[in-house]
C-alpha cells in the first residue's frame, strides 16, 4: 500500500531549492590592516575619495612646463623654442623702434611747424608793441609835421600785434597761463591805443596835456604790456626747448634690443652650422639682414636727425633769440630817447648816491648796453658771411647812434631844445639819430630773416632723416620674424 508523503518532506529523488549564486565583484584592494571601504552603487552622486598614497592631480601649467621640458630634450623641440624666441625678439625690436621714433619724429615736427613758429609769433608781438610805442613817440615829437609814413608804421604795428595775438590765442591751450596772458594783452591794446590818440589830439592843438597822455601810455606799455608780451615769449621758448629735449635723445632701448636680436640670430645660425655643416640658412640669413638694416637705419638716421636739430638750435634758435632781444632793446632805446625830449625832465630817477637823473635818459643807456651785448653775441653765433654782414652793419650804426645821441643830449642839457630835437628826429642840416636807428632796425630784420631760413633748412633736414623709420622698422621686423620662422621650419621639416 502506498502512502502519500507527509507534511513538508522532500520527495525522494529531488534536491532542495536554492538561489543562484552571484560571482564575486572586483573592487579596490583592502588596505593592510583594515576592512575594505564600502563601494558606491552605480549612479550614486558620491565621489570615490582618492586612496591614501595616490598621486594628486596636476595643474595645466605644471603639465605644460613638463611638456616644454620634455620637448627641449629633443632637437625638434629645441628648434621650435628657438624659432619662437627669435620671432619674439625681432618683433619686439621693431615695435620699440617704431614707438620711440614716432615720439621723436612728432617732437621734431612740433619744433619745425608748431613751437618755433609760435615762439616767433610771440617775439613779433613783443617787437610790434615796442615799435608802435617808439613810432608813437617819434610822431608826437614831430607834432603837426608828423609824416604819413610814421603814422602808417604805427597803425601797421598795432594791426600786426592784434593779428599775432589772434594766432597765438588759437594755438594756446584753453585755461593755460599763455591763454590768460593773451586775453590780458587783448584788453590792454585798445586802452593803449586810446591813450595815444588822446595824446596826439591834444598835441596837435598845442595842449601840454598831450605829453601827460603820452607818458601815461608809455608807462602802460613799459610796465604792463611789454612784460606780459615778454612772459608769453619766454613760455613759448620753453615749449620749444621741451620739444627739442623730446626729439634729440638717442633711442637706447630700441638699439639695445636690436643688438640682442642680432646676437640671437647669429647664434642660431652658428648653431645650425655646427649641427648640420650647412653654411647658410636662407630664412635666418634674411631675418639677420632685415634686422641689421633696421638697426643701421635707426642709428644713422637718428644721428643725422640729431645733427640737423643741433644745427637748427645752435645756428637758428639761439641766433634768433639774440637778434630778437637786440631788436627789442633798440626799439626801447629809441622810445626812451624820444621820451627824454617829450618829458623835458618831468620824470627823474634817484640813484644810490642820492643824485637824480632823467628817467628816460637812464633807461636809454641801459637799453644801449643790452643792444651792444646782443649784437656781439649774435655776431659770434653767425656761421656765414650772409648772416654776419647785417649784424656787423647794425653794430656800426649802433656806434654812430651813440655818438649822435651824446651830441643831442649835450644840446638838450645846454637848453638848446630845438637843436636837440633836430638831432633826434631829423632836419636838413643835421644828421639825426633816427637814421642810425633805422639802420640798426633794418639790418637786424635782414639778419632775422637769414637765421629763420637757416633754422628751417636745418630743422627740415633733421625731420627728414627720421621720416619713414617707424613704418620701415615695423615692416622689416615683420619680414625678419617671418624669415626666422621660415628658416627654423625648413630645419624642422628634416625630422618628418
Amino acid at each position: 500500500m502506498t502512502h502519500p508523503p507527509n507534511g513538508n518532506a522532500t520527495p525522494p529523488g529531488r534536491g532542495a531549492s536554492t538561489m543562484p549564486s552571484v560571482p564575486a565583484q572586483a573592487g579596490p584592494p583592502a588596505p593592510p590592516g583594515g576592512p575594505t571601504p564600502p563601494r558606491s552603487l552605480p549612479g550614486s552622486p558620491q565621489a570615490v575619495p582618492p586612496a591614501p598614497g595616490a598621486t594628486p592631480r596636476r595643474t595645466a601649467w605644471a603639465e605644460g612646463v613638463d611638456r616644454l621640458r620634455a620637448a627641449a630634450t629633443t632637437e625638434p623641440g629645441r628648434l621650435r623654442i628657438i624659432g619662437a624666441v627669435l620671432a619674439l625678439l625681432v618683433v619686439a625690436f621693431g615695435a620699440v623702434t617704431a614707438w620711440q621714433m614716432t615720439e621723436r619724429s612728432a617732437a621734431a615736427d612740433n619744433v619745425l611747424h608748431s613751437s618755433q613758429p609760435l615762439s616767433a609769433s610771440a617775439a613779433e608781438i613783443y617787437r610790434s608793441l615796442a615799435d608802435a610805442n617808439t613810432t608813437a613817440s617819434s610822431g608826437f615829437l614831430a607834432g603837426s609835421q608828423e609824416s604819413k609814413e610814421t603814422r602808417e608804421q604805427y597803425e601797421r604795428d598795432i594791426r600786426t600785434a592784434a593779428a599775432r595775438l589772434v594766432t597765438a590765442a588759437n594755438s594756446s591751450e584753453p585755461g593755460s597761463s599763455s591763454s590768460a596772458t593773451i586775453s590780458q594783452l587783448n584788453e590792454l591794446l585798445p586802452e593803449y591805443k586810446g591813450l595815444i590818440e588822446r595824446a596826439r589830439a591834444n598835441n596837435l592843438q598845442g595842449y601840454p596835456l598831450g605829453g601827460a597822455y603820452l607818458r601815461y601810455a608809455n608807462e602802460k606799455m613799459q610796465k604792463d604790456m611789454l612784460p606780459k608780451a615778454r612772459d608769453l615769449y619766454q613760455r613759448e621758448n620753453q615749449r620749444l626747448n621741451a620739444d627739442y629735449a623730446d626729439a634729440k635723445p638717442y633711442p637706447w632701448a630700441a638699439i639695445a634690443l636690436g643688438l640682442v636680436a642680432l646676437g640671437a640670430l647669429v647664434w642660431a645660425q652658428r648653431r645650425n652650422y655646427r649641427r648640420t655643416n650647412r653654411v647658410m640658412n636662407q630664412g635666418l640669413a634674411a631675418a639677420t639682414a632685415a634686422s641689421l638694416v633696421v638697426l643701421l637705419w635707426l642709428s644713422v638716421g637718428h644721428t643725422v636727425a640729431r645733427a640737423g636739430l643741433d644745427e637748427s638750435y645752435d645756428h637758428g634758435v639761439r641766433s634768433l633769440n639774440e637778434l630778437h632781444d637786440a631788436q627789442i632793446a633798440s626799439l626801447k632805446a629809441r622810445g626812451n630817447e624820444t621820451l627824454t625830449l617829450v618829458s623835458r625832465g618831468a620824470e627823474t630817477k634817484v640813484l644810490a648816491d642820492d643824485s637824480s637823473v632823467d628817467l628816460y635818459e637812464y633807461n636809454f643807456k641801459l637799453d644801449m648796453k643790452k643792444l651792444t651785448k646782443g649784437l656781439a653775441v649774435a655776431a659770434a653765433l653767425s656761421d656765414d658771411a650772409a648772416g654776419e654782414k647785417p649784424v656787423r652793419t647794425a653794430t656800426s650804426n649802433m656806434k654812430e647812434w651813440k655818438q649822435r645821441h651824446r651830441e643831442a643830449a649835450d644840446a638838450n642839457k645846454n637848453g638848446d631844445y630845438q637843436s636837440a630835437l633836430d638831432r633826434v628826429i631829423g632836419s636838413k642840416d643835421k644828421k639825426p639819430t633816427s637814421e642810425c636807428f633805422k639802420g640798426v632796425d633794418g639790418n637786424l630784420t635782414l639778419a632775422l630773416e637769414h637765421e629763420e631760413t637757416e633754422f628751417r633748412q636745418a630743422a627740415s633736414g633733421g625731420l627728414g632723416a627720421m621720416t619713414g623709420i617707424p613704418v620701415g622698422a615695423a615692416v622689416l621686423a615683420v619680414l625678419a620674424a617671418a624669415g626666422a620662422v621660415f628658416g627654423v621650419g625648413r630645419r624642422l621639416s628634416e625630422y618628418r
